[in-house]
Parts: C-alpha cells; structure tokens; sequence
C-alpha cells in the first residue's frame, strides 16, 4: 500500500539514519548517508530488516535536508528499506533539496511510483527477485516495467540467490539484463553473516550466468564480512 506509514505528504517515518560503507554492488567502499524507510510492498523470505515502526522516528523535509547537509562527504545518500518508493509523495518534496546524490535501493516493481521521482535520482540498485528464493511468484514483468524506466538513470540489477536457483530463472534474469544493457550482480544469500552456499556453488552459478550474459560479477555482502553496519 502505498504511503502505509505517510503522516502526511511532507512527513514521514523513517527507521534509522546512520552513515557506513556501501556493502553491495559496484559501488563498495564508498562512504554513504544510510535513510532506511519504514515498509515494503513484498516480504522475501531471506530478508534481514527489521520493519518494526517501534523506534522509529518521523521527519519531515527540512529534518532530512540538515542531516545531509552534515554529511556532505558522503558519495551519496542510499535511499533503503523496506521500499523508499512506498513514500513518492514524501520523496517529491525531499529529493529537489537534497544537496548529495540519490542512491535509491528498490525491490524494482514500483514503477509508476519511480516515474515520478526519476529526475532527481543519480543512481538506481533494483532487485531482481527470484522465486527459489523470495518464497513467492515471479514478477518478470514487473521488473522489466521497472528497468524500462530506471535504465534512463545510472542502474545496476542485484538478484539474492541460495541453492534453489535454476536454469529457468538465470535465463530470464540475465536476459532482462541483457535488454537493457545493465549490470549484474549476483549476491549470495547470507545467514547470520555466512554465505547460505558454498564458494565452488558460487563461481558455479557466476559462470552459468556469464554464458548468457558476460556484464555479471559476484559480490557477497561485504559490510557482513568485515562486521559493519
């Protein structure tokens, strides 16, 4: 539901506000601005946020604004959650003012909502969700929907996968890819901070996806490995 936790269109409730490193995909190392937003549209079952509202705390535009002005030596500000996309009407009050890239971390089916925000987003990691692991039904074409609008923007495609992935889905995910000529990255599965397969099912998979579609890298969560936020 779209603005499940909206007060109203100029506040909204927000997780937690923290600055680390970025640990996934091609931009790892980079210091960020972490805003981790209430909610999300879809529940996969190897998701590690708590989206608990206990602790949470509202701001408003100008709340946000002053906290990125402090941290203007971030390579940006990472837009994460739950889904940042559930609060469009809170994001086209607050991404005209931001004075440091947008980095939008999305599960990358909301696109109507991302319409409406695209213009004043540097970069975009979208989700590839595939059903062996996320526990429910495909959404191909909601993805495609989605990279049909964020490949006007700098965008890689991250997809979670575990020993359940088949041949089925690395076909369709890097021939999604392939379409819209944008990076994947695939990101093993973590439980409690250890990978949920083994490095040779790893460079398995890595290569299966590289017959299809060369522009593919494997990056595990880094920031769990060397025991970072």
């Amino acid at each position: 539901m779209i603005g499940l936790f909206l007060i109203e269109d100029k506040m909204v409730r927000i997780k937690e506000i923290f600055t680390s490193i970025q640990g996934e995909g091609p931009y790892v190392g980079y210091k960020q601005l972490f805003i981790r937003f209430c909610s999300c549209n879809l529940n996969c079952d190897y998701c590690d946020t708590d989206f608990n509202i206990v602790n949470s705390k509202e701001y408003d535009v100008d709340e946000l604004v002053n906290i990125c002005n402090k941290n203007l030596d971030c390579h940006s500000v990472s837009l994460t959650g739950g889904e940042p996309l559930l609060e469009v009407n809170f994001l086209n009050e607050f991404l005209p003012a931001c004075p440091i890239p947008v980095y939008l971390e999305t599960n990358g089916t909301l696109y109507n909502n991302l319409k409406e925000i695209i213009d004043n987003v540097q970069y975009i990691s979208a989700d590839v969700k595939l059903p062996s692991c996320t526990g429910f039904k495909p959404l191909w074409e909601e993805h495609e929907k989605f990279f049909t609008v964020a490949s006007a923007k700098e965008l890689y495609v991250k997809a979670v996968f575990d020993s359940k992935i088949n041949d089925i889905e690395i076909a369709k995910m890097c021939g999604l890819c392939r379409k819209f000529d944008v990076e994947l990255i695939l990101q093993p599965k973590m439980i409690e901070n250890v990978p949920a397969v083994n490095s040779n099912f790893m460079l398995e998979v890595l290569n299966k996806c590289l017959k299809q579609y060369n522009n593919t890298r494997l990056i595990p969560q880094v920031h769990k490995f060397i025991n970072v936020i």
